[in-house]
C-alpha cells in the first residue's frame, strides 16, 4: 500500500522495522471488527494527507479553509480527502451559517477503531506534523482575534464601514450585480447618477430627460467623474417621457425615480416604458408617498403630493405592466423630505 502516512512519497518507512507490527495489527482488528472493515480503515489511512487531517481535527474542529492554510493544499484537495475520510466515518461535520465545520470525535469510535488510530498516529509524528502544529496555532490566533474584533465593533459596524470604505459601497455592489450586457434607461434622469453608478458594469446606459439643463448638469457629471473604468457608454437622450424615441424592447431594466410628482399623466409615461423594456424586463419606481407639504407645488413644481401604492398599482394595469412588490422606504436619519417607497413592475414575457 503506497502513501503510508509515516513515509515520504518516494521513500521508505522512517522507522526500522515499521511493519513487522502489522501482522499482529490485523490479528487484532480482525478479532473485534470484519476484515471487510479493517481493510476499508487501512485503505482510508494509507494517506499521509488524510492522516495529517485526522490529527488536526482530533485537536480541533475547523473549516475547509483553515485546513488548507495549515496543510498548505488547495481547496479541492482537501475537500476530497475529508469527502473519503467522511465516508469511511472517521469525522463528522456540521454547518455553521455558510460554512462546515469538521471534527474528529475519537469518544464514539469503537475499540478496533481507536486501537488502529492510535497506532498509526504514532507513527504519524513526523517533522511534517510537528509543522502542522505550529501553523494550527497560527490559525487559531487568527480566528481569536477576528472574533474579537467583531465582537467589540458590532455595535457600531455600520458606523466604522462608512468611515473606512464611504456611504457609496453598497451602492457598487448592487451596480455590480447588472448583467454585464445589460441595457439599463434612467427615465427622467436628472443630473444621471444611477446611469453614472450601473455604466461601468453594463453595456450601455441610457439617460433619458426633457430639461436640456438636467442634461447639461449630466453631462458635467460624468465629464468630472473620476476612478471609474467606463462612463463613455453612457447614452444622453433629450425627450419627454412619453415619448422616448428608443425602441422597442431596447431595455433590460428602467427606473423612474422621484418623477411621478412632475408628470401630468403617469399611465402614458408608464406605457412608454412598457414599450422599451424587454420582455420580462422590470421597471423600478421610487417615489414620495402622499404627504402634506403643500408647499412643494409652489417651490418643487410638484403637481402631485405624493402617491399611494394603491394609484401605483392602478397605474400600473392600465399601462398594461404587471404589478410586482412595493415596499416603503426605511427613512435616513439624515433625509428632510416626505417617506419614499420603492415599487418593482414587470412587462410580460408574452402580451
Amino acid at each position: 500500500m503506497n502513501g503510508w502516512p509515516f513515509a515520504e512519497k518516494g521513500q521508505g518507512p522512517k522507522k526500522p522495522g515499521l511493519f513487522s507490527g502489522l501482522p499482529r495489527l490485523f490479528s487484532l482488528t480482525q478479532r473485534m471488527v470484519s476484515t471487510t472493515a479493517s481493510l476499508d480503515w487501512l485503505q482510508t489511512l494509507a494517506d499521509s494527507t488524510r492522516v495529517r487531517l485526522l490529527r488536526l481535527l482530533e485537536a480541533q474542529e475547523l473549516s475547509v479553509s483553515e485546513l488548507c492554510s495549515v496543510v498548505q493544499l488547495p481547496q479541492s484537495t482537501v475537500s476530497r480527502h475529508l469527502k473519503v475520510l467522511s465516508g469511511d466515518r472517521w469525522i463528522a461535520s456540521r454547518r455553521d451559517g455558510t460554512n462546515h465545520l469538521y471534527r474528529t470525535d475519537v469518544s464514539g469510535w469503537c475499540e478496533a477503531r481507536r486501537s488502529l488510530w492510535d497506532w498509526v498516529r504514532e507513527q504519524a509524528d513526523t517533522l511534517t506534523g510537528k509543522q502542522d502544529q505550529q501553523r494550527l496555532s497560527q490559525v487559531l490566533a487568527q480566528r481569536s482575534r477576528s472574533q474579537q474584533f467583531f465582537h467589540s465593533t458590532a455595535e457600531q459596524w455600520d458606523r466604522l464601514r462608512v468611515e473606512l470604505f464611504g456611504k457609496h459601497i453598497d451602492s457598487f455592489v448592487l451596480a455590480a450585480s447588472l448583467p454585464a450586457d445589460s441595457v439599463v434607461g434612467e427615465l427622467g434622469c436628472g443630473s444621471a447618477p444611477l446611469c453614472r453608478l450601473a455604466a461601468p458594469f453594463v453595456r450601455q446606459a441610457i439617460a433619458v430627460d426633457s430639461s436640456q439643463a438636467m442634461l447639461a448638469a449630466a453631462r458635467q457629471g460624468i465629464l468630472s467623474s473620476t476612478g471609474v473604468e467606463r462612463l463613455s457608454n453612457i447614452r444622453l437622450v433629450q425627450a419627454e417621457l412619453s415619448d422616448t424615441t428608443l425602441d422597442d424592447d431596447q431595455l433590460d431594466t428602467a427606473w423612474l425615480v422621484l418623477v411621478l410628482p412632475y408628470i401630468d399623466n403617469p399611465v402614458e409615461v408608464l406605457q412608454e416604458a412598457k414599450r422599451v423594456l424587454k420582455p420580462g424586463a422590470s421597471l423600478i419606481v421610487v417615489d414620495l408617498l402622499p404627504h402634506d407639504r403643500a408647499h412643494y407645488r409652489l417651490e418643487m413644481g410638484h403637481l402631485r403630493q405624493g402617491v399611494s401604492p394603491e394609484q401605483l398599482a392602478e397605474w400600473f394595469t392600465s399601462s398594461g405592466l404587471q404589478a410586482g412588490v412595493c415596499r416603503t422606504l426605511p427613512p435616513d436619519p439624515a433625509a428632510k423630505g416626505p417617506a419614499l417607497f420603492a415599487a418593482v413592475a414587470y412587462k410580460s414575457i408574452v402580451d
